[in-house]
């Protein structure tokens, strides 16, 4: 079964935070049975955070030094994903990153970036974040650089967006978005999470939402455990969006996670929980990535380029 993971902040935590435990390792993910693991790179939370861009060149050093030395697999095309063997994938989280430029945002994708979040806690060249609780749209300036992410196919990630950009993005983008990890607020009440009518929308448009293994996110009280995880992913299919939801773990970014899925080595207990609630093996390797690889397929990426990457 193909394996996705919408989004992990491994590249900062390796960065600027060595010195901590790490959950994702190729060994977990192997362990895990991951095709497909997103790395971001994340404009940063403390002091780094100064810098955005420099913080992102450092941690495509250490994607480098995975890539090169250690061997990790980067795919550059979503749909070379493969059952029994992991690729890693870049995005970005935080579109500060780009400082408004869409020479920089070409730079990136050239650099493997597929996927691109818009702001990350901060206000961004693109609009306000969740956290800000701003009733502000998307600002003018940031519809070169959106027209630009759908020539290059590329996801526009709204998890740390404030609804009001949200909802023109969905009105006025022409690419459906994604939501790489993100809940449902109607389980928990929290900021970063998605409404119903947010759930319902992306589905209507053809996005993707990845459910995020953030325990407070997932659970009022913080304590969470992986049928929480499938209490989300539940909520939104009973939406609609059984062909339109994944996983989004957010590994190596939280610092609690629900138990007994402490590292992507524990992924398979999310079908175990999904077969107990019902679900056929058709609708569990949809939620565990082809509806991940079918969003991309609506985003204009083809199946022919990717079997040629792979043969190569």
């Amino acid at each position: 079964m193909i394996t996705c993971d919408a989004h992990c902040d491994a590249l900062w935590l390796r960065a600027f935070r060595p010195e901590e435990p790490r959950c994702v390792t190729m060994e977990n993910l192997e362990k895990g049975g991951m095709s497909l693991q997103t790395l971001a790179l994340f404009s940063g939370a403390r002091e780094e955070a100064r810098f955005p861009f420099q913080t992102a060149m450092k941690e495509m050093e250490v994607f480098h030094a995975l890539r090169d030395r250690e061997g990790w697999h980067q795919v550059l095309n979503p749909l070379e994903a493969r059952d029994g063997k992991v690729g890693v994938m870049l995005s970005i989280e935080g579109g500060e990153i780009l400082e408004g430029s869409v020479e920089r945002l070409r730079d990136f994708y050239e650099m493997g970036v597929r996927m691109v979040g818009m702001t990350w806690n901060r206000e961004s060249e693109f609009g306000y974040p969740a956290s800000g609780h701003s009733d502000r749209g998307i600002k003018p300036q940031a519809w070169p650089l959106l027209q630009e992410l759908a020539r290059l196919r590329l996801p526009v990630d709204t998890s740390h967006l404030n609804e009001a950009g949200f909802w023109d993005l969905i009105e006025r983008h022409e690419q459906p978005c994604m939501a790489s990890h993100s809940c449902a607020r109607a389980l928990c009440d929290h900021f970063r999470n998605l409404t119903d009518r947010q759930i319902r929308a992306i589905v209507r448009r053809g996005g993707w939402i990845g459910v995020n293994f953030y325990s407070c996110f997932l659970s009022p009280d913080g304590r969470a455990d992986v049928d929480t995880v499938c209490q989300h992913i539940d909520h939104m299919c009973q939406l609609g969006a059984e062909a339109n939801v994944g996983l989004g773990s957010d590994f190596d970014g939280i610092d609690i996670w629900p138990a007994g899925l402490a590292s992507p080595a524990d992924i398979p207990a999310i079908a175990d929980h999904l077969r107990a609630r019902g679900y056929s093996e058709k609708a569990i390797a949809g939620i565990f990535g082809e509806n991940f690889l079918n969003y991309y397929r609506r985003l204009g990426w083809k199946d022919e380029d990717a079997a040629e990457a792979v043969r190569k």
